[in-house]
């Protein structure tokens, strides 16, 4: 075994491949840009090399930057983890010719794998089954357009040297391929540097079902069973679970095997997935193989009780698999949850921000145990443009499916998470859901059971809106309701319990609930306290415990009736954590916001991330209707559409194709 690691990667998985290589006793070596000084995955290694700007291109994406650092550390082995260069032909290449082992597959099998188009046709030669579709080198539009038009409508445009989602797009008919094929070309080669594309026929209701498979240099390969990724949003994995509901042993070796068919036809090494869509008769057809540790793994290791990043470096290190197929089990089941920082109901956009508070329930960190949790991030960092937008996994196993998806839930609302848009409470909201709960699963679910994954927004009880004032008193210093005081301070001027030497005491507060704004008023009388919210007024008590700064832990009884919750007072905002939700409540102040100005915007768009223009379809003049494409922009490697918000005509236009915006600049100016 090799004895220093240098980790070509960041955030969680970084964070994962050091924590094993720790435990294994490798020294480590972690890289980092500009905008990961003080990631945590630096702090998680031994030594650290600075490799340049915060753009991936500048960093991440340097090759040869890093393998002067692993030459300067003394790194034998380099580990790519997923994404940036872990796919790179060139950089497994580059790294056997500095006699630096890659923690990888072959270069033979990353090329001969790293085309969809050309996978597709080895995997026909190795009898693989195929969905319908064009992998050919013919890249003109109206050959490709021809192409679709033959398999049928909806087919799927996807990029050929893609994954994660990008460069791919679902084109329903003919009159819409044309403007698709453009978008994902464009996508495809911003993200990949190549953009060329396939076509296949979409199909109905697929399920997503992957194959993990390993391999070693003595020729020994085994598959350590399935993963279902079927719940998707934008074409990208948001829930995984292992092993995949319904599956019958029969299917489960069939697709096990056909896997291990698909490594060996590539002389493959190390680990690997094998994606399978499947139709709902069962019948299954390949997809792609991804030559790398997936972002999912740690469903695969809960289930088998195995650290699949041991065995890639084990392997690495030329060591044969520790077990043969016979010999390898499942035991329980396992769903992992994707927490990122993005906002489900604008369309899953990123959310840029810093974390000012960033809490789990108790759990084990990159490895098995009930409730896990493999995260790159912490309370004070700063989610950037530059990188994927991952908070943390969530990984929680269970006896059978229903008590994983019952921790799932219970593990989710015991997240605080303030400071930045994120997808938990969407995802208690899905792992709550009928149809998931119910594992009646495809690729479309989010979309099908929309409108209970996205319920209209819930105006604030009276037990909200009297957690969040008395949140306030408690950050004034007032802990407990006058009731629960055993002792009187000495000096009555000293008090801060409202105490009047009348024996009487209002106070009117504003609290913006959504867009609306709710009158409360509490009042003391001698020793007891009074709530009224568009009603008569309730008796109130409360008990608070300050957890850290500014945030507490409060306990209320509202007309009799008691109400537990977490709060953080965040400037004028309060974060009311109760029963697995968080609901956001904002003091206003009247004087304060007098000045505002609702539509200082002029009727403006404005960019709802950093990002660049890629290509503008109105000038000045035109005249729009609600829903028109106005522009695009790219941020996180993903193309973002802004469209009109209702009919009028274009005053101006800000920007051009290539510019870089910032969030929040006005983009595009329209008028009645």
């Amino acid at each position: 075994m090799f004895n220093t690691l240098l980790i070509a990667n960041r955030g969680e998985i970084a964070c994962r491949v050091a924590a094993t290589a720790r435990r294994l006793g490798l020294r480590t070596v972690a890289v980092y840009s500009d905008a990961d000084a003080n990631a945590r995955h630096v702090a998680a290694c031994d030594t650290a090399v600075h490799i340049g700007g915060a753009e991936p291109r500048e960093s991440y994406l340097r090759a040869q930057v890093i393998l002067e650092a692993a030459r300067k550390t003394g790194a034998q082995a380099v580990h790519p983890g997923y994404g940036f260069l872990s796919e790179n032909e060139a950089f497994s290449q580059a790294c056997a010719d500095a006699g630096i082992i890659f923690v990888g597959p072959p270069n033979s099998a990353i090329a001969a794998m790293g085309s969809k188009s050309a996978a597709k046709t080895l995997m026909e030669k190795a009898g693989v089954p195929l969905v319908p579709g064009y992998h050919g080198d013919n890249q003109d539009p109206q050959f490709l357009q021809s192409q679709a038009d033959a398999i049928g409508y909806p087919v799927l445009i996807k990029a050929s040297a893609g994954g994660g989602g990008k460069g791919m797009r679902i084109v329903e008919n003919t009159a819409a391929f044309a403007e698709a094929l453009a978008s994902c070309k464009r996508e495809a080669a911003s993200s990949f540097g190549d953009d060329k594309v396939l076509i296949e026929r979409y199909l109905q209701k697929p399920r997503h079902i992957e194959i993990q498979v390993f391999a070693d240099t003595q020729g020994n390969c085994v598959y350590l069973f399935e993963r279902d990724c079927s719940v998707q949003r934008r074409h990208q994995k948001v829930i995984e679970e292992a092993p995949a509901p319904g599956m019958t042993d029969e299917r489960r070796k069939a697709m096990g095997e056909a896997a291990v068919a698909a490594a060996r036809a590539v002389n493959y090494v190390g680990a690997g997935t094998v994606e399978f869509i499947a139709e709902p008769d069962g019948r299954f057809y390949f997809m792609e193989m991804n030559t790398r540790l997936q972002v999912e793994h740690p469903v695969t290791e809960m289930i088998t009780g195995h650290d699949l990043v041991e065995w890639q470096l084990r392997i690495a290190a030329g060591e044969p698999l520790p077990v043969t197929q016979e010999e390898l089990g499942i035991t329980g089941h396992a769903i992992e949850a994707r927490i990122y920082a993005e906002n489900p109901d604008k369309g899953f956009l990123p959310s840029i921000g810093t974390l000012s508070t960033l809490d789990f329930p108790a759990h084990v960190a990159f490895c098995n145990g009930d409730v896990r949790i493999d995260g790159g991030v912490q309370a004070g960092d700063t989610i950037t443009p530059f990188y994927d937008p991952m908070i943390a996994k969530l990984i929680v196993r269970g006896d059978d499916r229903e008590q994983a998806r019952a921790r799932m839930v219970q593990a989710l609302g015991e997240i605080r998470s303030v400071g930045l848009q994120t997808n938990i409470a969407f995802l208690r909201r899905l792992m709550l859901d009928d149809a998931f709960a119910q594992a009646d699963l495809d690729t479309g679910l989010i979309e099908r059971r929309h409108d209970s994954l996205f319920p209209p927004v819930q105006a604030a009880s009276d037990s909200t809106l009297a957690l969040g004032i008395v949140a306030i008193l408690a950050h004034r210093g007032l802990l407990h309701s006058v009731r629960r005081q055993n002792k009187a301070p000495v000096d009555p001027w000293a008090r801060v319990d409202g105490w009047r030497i009348g024996g009487h005491y209002t106070q009117a507060f504003e609290l913006l609930d959504q867009d609306e704004l709710r009158q409360i008023s509490i009042q003391r009388r001698h020793e007891q306290w009074l709530f009224q919210h568009q009603g008569d007024p309730v008796s109130l008590e409360w008990d608070a415990q300050l957890l850290s700064p500014g945030q507490y832990r409060l306990r209320l009884r509202l007309d009799g009736a008691d109400s537990f919750a977490t709060v953080a007072v965040r400037g004028e905002q309060l974060h009311v954590f109760r029963d697995g939700a968080v609901h956001l409540l904002q003091l206003h102040d009247a004087v304060e916001h007098a000045q505002d100005d609702g539509d200082a915007m002029g009727g403006g768009l404005t960019a709802p991330m950093p990002g660049k223009i890629i290509s503008i379809a109105v000038k000045a003049g035109d005249t729009v209707k609600s829903g028109d494409a106005l522009l695009v922009m790219e941020a996180m490697k993903m193309e973002h559409t802004i469209l009109a918000p209702a009919d009028g005509t274009v005053q101006e236009v800000f920007f051009q194709v290539g510019d870089q915006v910032t969030d929040g600049a006005e983009l595009i100016a329209i008028g009645e």
